[in-house]
């Protein structure tokens, strides 16, 4: 008999509360008692989301609601700055570039953090630039994004909007989407929130629901305007992932009551106790500039391949990540966000110890573990 533990950027742990809570009889999307639950779940959201404005559901993955933060605020032959420093960075791109949107690129090598002053210098360069694209954190290097100091930058202009995608950061990480004038915010069920995947959202300023009505792309299921019609009817435009709401209402309330603050403080634990035991069994981290607290990305040690770990690691029970696109079998990525407490980091730490040393790899068995229970006993 052999237990499975989760400990990829997405999909994370889901509570078992939670899926007791999707377990129960379906309800119909339209019937007052769901709309009940729907108007209490997007209330929440809005703590989550540190916002006044609604933040609208759709049944889909976090690129969907990336797609329709496109599509409902340019038109053809609009220009946007894409930071690309991961692959999801490269996404926004492509996503623009799919609907006739002029991308200039920042390109920043993987591993390491865009400058504020590589975004003022842009914007002066190219006023015609309508959005800037980033992530709060990109997943396949383990980066965090200063948005608080962009923010404030693309505030100054009237005609710009940031557009951010948040969805492994949301729930972990500080997003004060109002407070640091993000004007669009994208998330997933299945990072921090605790979720199977199927759900996404997206919140919108004021000064981005402008841009929204003078938008030409072409969109039916994500149509931000409809579905923001649909929501203050509590309801949702098209049929809703009822189950899904269900568990997303049980987890607003786990949040709620632990409280954010909280939750980001734990997070930002887990990160160094993972780090710190990383660096003592003298491995290097892949991140240089601005680690995230969601995950710790890690340099295979020479001559060993990554992917092999990875693939270890399962015989074991415990599923982590690889790297993407060109990283594939250079780096693993541990995450630590969502439904994860320490002796699941300990657990994962150790058989990481184990996996390394059957690999050849020299390292004083218990070494991570030992600086981790430090971490921890003292915090």
């Amino acid at each position: 008999m052999k237990k499975y533990y989760l400990f990829t950027p997405g999909p994370t742990p889901v509570p078992p509360e939670t899926l007791l809570a999707m377990a129960v009889p379906i309800l119909h999307h339209r019937s007052p008692q769901f709309a009940s639950i729907l108007a209490e779940v997007k209330e929440d959201l809005k703590y989550v989301f540190q916002t006044k404005n609604d933040v609208l559901i759709f049944a889909s993955t976090g690129t969907g609601a990336m797609e329709g933060a496109v599509t409902n605020t340019l038109s053809s032959g609009d220009t946007a700055l894409v930071v690309r420093a991961g692959k999801f960075g490269e996404r926004w791109a492509e996503i623009c570039e799919a609907y006739g949107v002029k991308t200039i690129n920042i390109d920043i090598e993987w591993g390491r953090c865009v400058k504020t002053a590589q975004i003022a210098e842009a914007l002066e360069k190219h006023p015609e630039i309508k959005a800037v694209f980033i992530q709060a954190h990109e997943t396949s290097t383990g980066v965090k994004f200063p948005l608080k100091e962009i923010g404030e930058i693309i505030h100054q202009k009237e005609d710009t909007i940031l557009v951010v995608d948040a969805i492994s950061a949301l729930g972990a990480m500080e997003i004060r989407t109002d407070e640091w004038y993000l004007d669009v915010v994208v998330a997933g069920s299945q990072k921090a929130l605790m979720l199977p995947p199927g759900l996404a959202f997206v919140c919108l300023s004021d000064k981005a629901w402008q841009f929204v009505k003078k938008a030409q792309l072409p969109r039916y299921y994500f149509d931000f305007l409809k579905e923001r019609k649909s929501l203050a009817k509590n309801q949702t435009a098209y049929t809703a992932a009822v189950s899904l709401i269900l568990g997303l209402r049980e987890n607003l309330k786990r949040i709620k009551e632990e409280g954010l603050e909280n939750i980001i403080a734990r997070h930002q634990r887990f990160s160094l106790a993972v780090k710190r035991a990383i660096e003592a069994m003298g491995l290097e981290l892949f991140t240089k500039e601005n680690p995230s607290e969601i995950l710790t990305a890690v340099l295979a040690p020479k001559g060993i391949d990554a992917q092999e770990i990875v693939k270890r690691l399962r015989a074991y029970g415990i599923i982590i990540a690889g790297g993407q696109a060109k990283l594939k079998g250079k780096i693993f990525r541990i995450s630590h966000m969502g439904y994860v407490d320490e002796q699941d980091l300990i657990m994962v730490i150790a058989a990481l110890e184990r996996v390394l040393i059957e690999l050849g790899y020299s390292l004083t068995p218990g070494i991570g573990v030992k600086t981790m229970q430090k971490i921890f006993l003292t915090s």
